[in-house]
């Protein structure tokens, strides 16, 4: 079974061969993996897709490919770096720092954010983003679908749509007083990362992706991290326009919807204005059995692999038992995309890593019967 024929399987709610998998790697992660795997590939390894060779992913045979388009691409420093070597500025204005950490498995970076362009209201008045027309931002897209189309399902990634790219330009803390103090600039304020993502979303629906990845963490371990209300109130009519436009270009076009932590107050609006995927479902934060449960028939879920405590601190036999436990529950009858809630960190074992990728390749779902 070709990989694109296995994922379009499971999103109609069938159960294929065997259940979809898809997996990302911090770049640190992807170069302890390609050392493991014998694989010479050098070329930089981002998990958001831009630049992303798919080196490993095919290697692993993962059913689908990413190819990203937005502000979630500056989360890795892939342009000139400023002088002192740690901090870099993106083309939005954002300013990043690298912070170093240490496992041990060796040493990676992380960047936080440590200036933002908006954080003076009256910044907004001459803010210019940057312009989503641009051709070249769409040439890793045009190379993907041409050259993997056939055999993979192809994903165009637009996450951090709104809420964290515009928090991202003003400031958390900012953003948030501003969204109970401010609601006029924060419709300004959200309008910009709104119209940047649905033009490339637009864009990579034109091109042929099968899916359009959006969505933001809106969630926080047990509750949201903004009320229900409010996240109806600036958020749910931007992505309900978001949806449909994309919708009106394939009306077949699968969409997924990316928050971390508990969101449960918001999935039923989810599914109202068009949703069809989930992810990552969270299992410390939202339970994968209770969510199939009301939503599975729905929606499909891409995710729930623990990333919390199963796949970095847990056992190769437990981690095999949850991949096992989700096929079950949340995988059966199809709907689901199984992998990790985040990319795989520096932290994890290889052992477990391996644990999980085997498992989800070799178990095929007439043996779960």
């Amino acid at each position: 079974m070709k990989h694109r024929e296995r994922v379009l399987m499971a999103l109609n709610h069938e159960e294929p061969d065997r259940c979809p998998m898809q997996i990302s790697f911090t770049p640190e992660f992807a170069t302890r993996l390609k050392f493991d795997m014998g694989l010479q590939d050098e070329d930089f390894h981002n998990p958001h897709g831009g630049g992303n060779t798919y080196v490993i992913e095919r290697a692993l045979g993962e059913d689908m490919l990413l190819t990203s388009v937005g502000w979630a691409n500056s989360y890795y420093a892939t342009e000139t770096y400023s002088a002192d070597g740690v901090t870099y500025t993106d083309e939005w204005g954002v300013t990043w720092q690298n912070r170093p950490y240490q496992t041990k498995f060796g040493a990676g970076n992380y960047t936080e954010m440590i200036g933002h362009p908006l954080a003076d209201d009256r910044a907004l008045d001459s803010y210019q983003p940057p312009d989503p027309t641009r051709p070249e931002l769409y040439a890793e897209a045009e190379r993907v679908i041409q050259e993997y189309q056939g055999e993979y399902w192809i994903v165009g990634v637009t996450v951090t749509t709104i809420f964290e790219t515009a928090w991202a330009l003003r400031g958390y803390d900012q953003t948030l007083m501003d969204l109970a103090l401010n609601p006029d600039l924060v419709d300004r304020l959200f309008d910009l990362p709104f119209h940047y993502h649905l033009a490339a979303a637009q864009r990579l629906v034109e091109l042929g992706v099968d899916m359009i990845w959006l969505g933001d963490d809106v969630g926080a371990q047990n509750r949201m991290l903004i009320s229900p209300d409010t996240w109806r109130r600036f958020l749910k009519p931007r992505l309900a326009t978001f949806i449909a436009a994309l919708k009106e270009i394939n009306p077949e076009l699968k969409v997924a919807y990316h928050s971390d932590g508990n969101i449960l107050p918001i999935v039923p609006d989810l599914i109202e204005i068009g949703l069809d995927v989930l992810n990552p479902i969270q299992p410390a934060s939202m339970d994968p059995v209770l969510v199939k449960k009301h939503f599975g028939r729905k929606l499909s879920f891409w995710g729930s692999i623990d990333e919390q405590y199963t796949l970095p601190f847990g056992t190769p036999a437990e981690v095999k038992a949850e991949v096992i436990h989700r096929l079950k529950t949340l995988g059966k009858g199809g709907g689901l995309i199984l992998g990790p809630t985040h990319h795989v960190q520096l932290d994890t074992p290889l052992e477990n890593f391996w644990a999980m990728a085997n498992t989800i390749r070799e178990t095929l779902y007439r043996n779960l019967r």
